[in-house]
């Protein structure tokens, strides 16, 4: 039998404290062991729980390691930030009994066992010089690529803009969600496999295709995110202290934190927004020293986007809820000093499907606020619009939805620059199933 150790060592100070030995191997033995688990089919990533949960339960720690990285390069990170209540605990078959097992927080348990003992189940394999392929991106869906890509012989390089790897994981993410630690530790693992990564290098413009290819490139993936933040345009916008949540949480993982937390210390904070990027960007803002913060959101409660957890730990740390209520205008000499807001109600169901907001005339009421962070939704940066080889449908990108090739047949495309905002597990699918069809499409068995 394997030695266990109680709890693995890797914690960041800020995040929630994961599953001790004991709690973890009480939750796999609630597996009932189903044949063709629905836990595993819910996966979008196929990290397959039903495999690494059995493994775990007889004791196959290095197998239930194994099959989750073989599976999944982000397992550890998907295992502290994926919405599994939505997901794989959703179709748990556990639930008809009591209730799904703790899929998300085992699978964290189980990687930083992993790392804990020293395994690692993949290994760099021999160079055979099948092709250059780039990557542009290195959030979840790139380094995904870039990785399945490697293992299977190709010489891959991938290109960041910004200054460290990890894309939205890296720059979105706040610690207390998921700690840099592990997530460095994550790409760390793909890059000692022969991926090379260059960061402060952005591929953009009308020529940045074409310049790859160039320099020899037979594929390219693109996968840079959406980091262009829409605003809400309201008068006031430009006063100082009204700003995005990109803006906002960018800063605080680079090199801006010190200045970005003197401007939140002590001073009324209003985020503007109910997804997930909302209640991460109010958390934040309480926790580096706001006096009060206000979540201002148009609809109800029930039809904020994010999750129920998060929105539960938000009120827990005393983060106040302002539903029905829209911003209209920002007050100030110089700084914001407050917000006009205009109360609204529900109407009919609008294309999400959830019930549209409705002004309500003469209902405006003002209150006093010091810094607004607009945490509303992003789009392309307008440089990679301008890449002549990509045909867009708005937003996005138009890729095959089978192989997510683009219009142009050596580039391939996915992660949000496809999809629009989506999950880290959407994402690490979009990297595996992009390397096979590079792959395919080199080989000559493509689109």
């Amino acid at each position: 039998m394997e030695q266990l150790a109680e709890r693995a060592p890797l914690f960041s100070d800020e995040m929630e404290k994961g599953l001790t030995l004991t709690l973890a191997m009480e939750e796999a033995a609630r597996c009932l062991l189903c044949f063709d688990a629905p836990c595993s089919q819910a996966c979008p990533a196929g990290t397959d729980p039903g495999r690494f949960i059995r493994k775990l339960r007889f004791r196959n720690v290095t197998g239930a390691i194994r099959t989750i990285k073989e599976n999944n390069p982000f397992g550890w990170t998907c295992g502290a930030v994926c919405p599994t209540a939505k997901l794989c605990e959703l179709a748990c078959s556990r639930t008809a009994i009591d209730k799904p097992i703790q899929i998300g927080k085992v699978q964290r348990f189980i990687v930083e066992h992993g790392w804990l003992m020293g395994f690692s189940p993949i290994k760099k394999p021999d160079k055979t010089g099948k092709g250059k392929v780039a990557v542009i991106g290195s959030g979840p869906a790139g380094l995904t690529c870039a990785r399945e890509l490697t293992l299977q012989g190709y010489e891959v390089t991938v290109f960041e803009k910004k200054g460290q790897a990890g894309g939205n994981l890296r720059y979105g993410i706040p610690p207390f969600r998921l700690s840099e630690e592990g997530l460095s530790r994550e790409i760390d693992e793909i890059v000692s496999l022969g991926v090379t990564i260059k960061t402060n290098t952005p591929i953009e413009g009308k020529e940045g295709l074409k310049k790859l290819k160039d320099e020899g490139y037979q594929a390219v993936f693109v996968s840079t995110g959406l980091w262009d933040p829409i605003r809400l345009g309201i008068d006031g916008s430009d006063l100082t202290g009204v700003m995005s949540a990109t803006e906002f949480l960018g800063s605080m993982r680079s090199g801006k934190a010190s200045e970005m937390e003197s401007l939140i210390q002590n001073k009324v904070v209003a985020v503007i927004g109910g997804g997930s990027v909302a209640m991460d960007a109010a958390q934040w803002a309480k926790k580096i020293g706001a006096k009060d913060v206000y979540v201002l959101y148009r609809r109800s409660y029930t039809e904020m986007p994010a999750e129920e957890k998060e929105k539960i730990q938000a009120l827990n740390d005393g983060i106040h809820f302002l539903i029905l209520t829209q911003p209209v205008k920002y007050v100030g000499n110089g700084a914001l000093q407050g917000i006009v807001c205009r109360r609204t109600r529900l109407g009919d169901p609008d294309d999400s499907g959830r019930r549209r907001p409705e002004e309500i005339p003469d209902s405006d009421f003002e209150l006093p606020f010091d810094v607004a962070i607009e945490a509303l939704a992003t789009r392309p940066e307008p440089a990679l619009k301008e890449m002549a080889e990509l045909s867009w449908d708005k937003n996005t990108i138009s890729a095959s939805d089978t192989s997510l090739q683009t219009s142009t047949p050596w580039v391939f495309a996915g992660g949000d620059i496809v999809r629009g905002p989506a999950l880290v597990v959407e994402a690490v699918a979009d990297g595996k199933k992009a390397a096979q069809a590079i792959v395919e499409h080199l080989e000559g068995k493509g689109e």
